[in-house]
């Protein structure tokens, strides 16, 4: 790396610099030294202030550099710096003015090596887990059809197309805050976040990022991010990986996730069956009017065929009628023709059996009105009698249902449906 002093080249000048501005000048160089370094710590001195001053050792030939991290970042990241542990330090080097001594300033710290991470992680989840926050009494259910959804993640990768190729087209409104989701650096960028989301209009917050090891998945195991997840004042969905040892952030939300496309899933399921259950009552809705249109079609087929019936029988008494009245026609004209002398008593004769055929005809055709009313369906129903059918066809004897079968009863204002609970046999025989 090498420091750009094109502005001070201290060979092509003989420009005397204050201490304080030679100073300035190599910690503005300093600054292109920014690195992540390792080592164990050493020496460790926490001042009033709250500020951390330690050095760090190199195992391979013990060089020692000395580190300063300043109480607000101290405090974010939850370790504790204590002689021994092995860390891993981000920041740059800086020249201090009062003493002259170079430090490596820590901007993120965060533990090296599995070993140590997963004691500092069983004890940190068994301090969370004495004070219940993460007790299954205290999840909140995940609201049905929720619209309003936030969501912490990365704008870069995959994680956001994967969760937006799979939440459904159910108008939703999400609003999104993007964040660092890798490395110690994230913490402070996922606790921003959530601070601000926290203002927005949301119903439930989803917070994601695409899996990983151990060791990558440490941010989501800070200390101040599982106690802001578990307050926030939502429901939250944890989507941050599936780890055997699921992170605590992922604990400490109402429900955990191994995929954003599965949390997509889960905000969609409330929608995705309401619009089955739908298509149920569509079908329902129009199975039921097939039925009762079949039910109509097969009473206008019945009716038709008493019309029918009634009219063959007007019929076939106006044809008895023509036919008597014709032979009554032709038995007069032969008695005029063959005995003029007895015209009057012909005619007597014939004038009364006329008029008794006459009788006769309005006593056959008042019959047959008597019939025709007394087979009219209508007639039957206002008398107090009903119809019954099951299926669409006449119930005319116990074999034409079952129990357990529904019913069709018209009486003379409607119908009546209901079901057969016992069918008792008349122990006498019809003809």
């Amino acid at each position: 790396m090498e420091i750009n002093n094109s502005n001070h080249n201290l060979q092509d000048n003989e420009k005397i610099f204050f201490v304080s501005e030679y100073i300035d000048l190599v910690n503005k160089g300093l600054r292109g030294f920014a690195a992540k370094i390792i080592g164990e710590v050493g020496r460790v001195d926490i001042y009033p202030s709250g500020h951390v001053y330690f050095s760090l050792r190199d195992e391979k030939d013990q060089s020692v550099i000395n580190c300063i991290i300043w109480k607000s970042k101290y405090e974010l990241f939850g370790i504790e710096i204590k002689e021994g542990i092995k860390i891993i330090a981000t920041g740059r080097p800086e020249i201090y003015k009062q003493t002259g001594r170079l430090s490596f300033i820590a901007e993120t710290i965060e533990l090296a090596g599995e070993g140590i991470l997963k004691k500092e992680y069983e004890k940190l989840k068994k301090k969370l887990g004495d004070e219940g926050i993460f007790e299954e009494r205290k999840k909140r259910a995940i609201p049905a059809y929720p619209q309003k959804i936030g969501i912490i993640t990365s704008k870069q990768g995959a994680v956001l197309a994967d969760f937006l190729s799979n939440i459904g087209n159910y108008g939703f409104k999400i609003k999104m805050v993007d964040s660092r989701i890798e490395g110690q650096s994230a913490i402070i960028d996922l606790l921003s976040a959530i601070k601000t989301i926290k203002k927005k209009d949301i119903e439930v917050l989803v917070i994601m990022r695409g899996g990983g090891s151990f060791e990558s998945l440490q941010p989501f195991n800070n200390e101040l991010l599982v106690r802001e997840v578990a307050n926030f004042p939502f429901p939250v969905i944890a989507a941050i990986g599936h780890d055997k040892d699921a992170p605590l952030a992922a604990l400490a939300a109402d429900r955990s996730v191994s995929t954003p496309s599965i949390a997509a899933t889960v905000l969609s399921e409330s929608w995705e069956q309401a619009a089955s259950l739908l298509e149920g009552h569509k079908r329902d809705i129009i199975g039921s009017y097939e039925n009762v249109l079949e039910s109509a079609d097969s009473l206008i087929s019945q009716s038709v065929d008493v019309i029918r019936g009634i009219k063959d029988l007007i019929f076939d008494k106006y044809e008895e009628v023509e036919t008597a009245l014709k032979i009554s026609f032709q038995a007069f004209k032969n008695a005029l023709r063959n005995n003029k002398s007895n015209l009057k008593q012909s005619w007597d004769k014939s004038a009364f059996g006329f008029n008794s055929l006459l009788s006769i005809i309005k006593q056959q055709l008042r019959h047959s009105e008597e019939i025709i009313y007394l087979r009219n369906p209508e007639t039957q129903l206002k008398l107090g009698y009903s119809i019954a059918r099951c299926g669409g066809r006449l119930i005319r004897s116990i074999r034409d249902t079952k129990i357990g079968k529904d019913v069709d009863i018209h009486v003379v204002d409607g119908v009546i449906v209901s079901k057969v609970k016992n069918i008792n046999k008349i122990n006498k025989k019809y003809a």
